[in-house]
């Protein structure tokens, strides 16, 4: 897949397949849209182009709420997208100036100048242009004037799908990794590198890879334990991770860390992928570190208990 961080990096085609979105998570839903756009490029002979917004269209339009989290962070994004059999990926930064662009300015510089679509792959409620004016009455009405055709995907279907990007992010947010996983059809993950902590850990026989995710725009899921997978140098190992501030301690900061099982190498400075399997326990304050060493053994033997399910 060829990737794009700026329309004036981009060859117009002369038979552009195209669909637009923030595509935040690439859920099912967002599949199936895309699914569509590669077998109408295979089946036009034209080439499959996904126009994508970064940041989210949302952190611009309204700079105040800067709430919102991201399932994905842009490289996870398109390593998806990629999978998914995508030809062309456009990673455009949505700005003020982009925003105010009119409905037909829309169309005419972006979609048929810019781009070369031939085929226009939409939900039947998308909205664009200057304060979202711009809807299919709009993609309708200029179709035939720059010679491109639409393919609007009903209500019915996407309702269907019965997942949304804000379904999954509040199951994230309520540690339910599980159910995010039956929207995304695929594990949550976070990628980071690992830092230098306290090493606690270690003297309760339980040593713990502190994680620094760069992408302050990326979404942690809800405090607690979770059984794991950790990825790192082409090979993976099963763990238990931690989020929070470490109540028993006192802890200042939020803290993402895995104790990675049979495990015993120095790997400061590595980047490691972390893979969310299933939600253990909550985080609570134990009276010291002997009562926090017995609950670990606990979820420990928990962590294991679940992975033997899978096997």
């Amino acid at each position: 897949m060829n990737i794009y961080h700026h329309f004036s990096e981009f060859k117009r085609l002369n038979n552009a397949v195209a669909t637009i979105g923030t595509f935040d998570g690439v859920h099912y839903g967002h599949q199936k849209i895309i699914k569509r756009l590669c077998e109408l490029a295979r089946a036009t002979g034209g080439e499959s182009v996904i126009l994508t917004f970064f940041p989210h269209p949302r952190l611009i339009i309204d700079p105040e709420n800067q709430d919102l989290k991201m399932i994905n962070t842009i490289d996870e994004k398109a390593k998806i997208l990629a999978a998914l059999g995508v030809d062309h990926l456009i990673i455009t930064p949505f700005t003020r100036d982009f925003s105010n662009l009119s409905a037909e300015e829309y169309i005419k510089n972006i979609l048929v100048d810019t781009i070369g679509i031939k085929n226009l792959i939409v939900g039947y409620d998308h909205r664009f242009g200057k304060d979202r004016k711009g809807g299919m009455p709009e993609l309708l009405a200029l179709a035939r004037t720059y010679s491109y055709q639409i393919e609007v995907i009903p209500e019915q279907d996407i309702n269907d799908v019965a997942v949304s990007s804000t379904k999954v992010r509040n199951a994230l947010l309520n540690g339910q990794v599980a159910l995010a996983a039956e929207y995304l059809g695929y594990n949550f993950s976070l990628h980071g590198r690992v830092i230098k902590g306290d090493k606690i850990g270690r003297t309760i026989g339980f040593p713990t890879a502190n994680i620094f995710i760069e992408e302050t725009y990326k979404l942690i899921p809800s405090d607690g334990i979770y059984a794991v997978t950790v990825d790192m140098e082409e090979q993976s190992f099963r763990g238990m991770a931690y989020i929070g501030q470490r109540p028993t301690i006192n802890g200042m900061t939020r803290n993402i860390e895995v104790n990675i099982f049979d495990f015993d190498r120095e790997i400061y400075g590595q980047d490691i992928t972390m893979t969310f399997l299933q939600f253990l326990r909550h985080d609570v304050k134990f009276t010291g570190l002997e009562a926090l060493k017995i609950q670990l053994q606990k979820d420990k033997e928990d962590t294991l208990a679940y992975f033997a399910t899978l096997e």
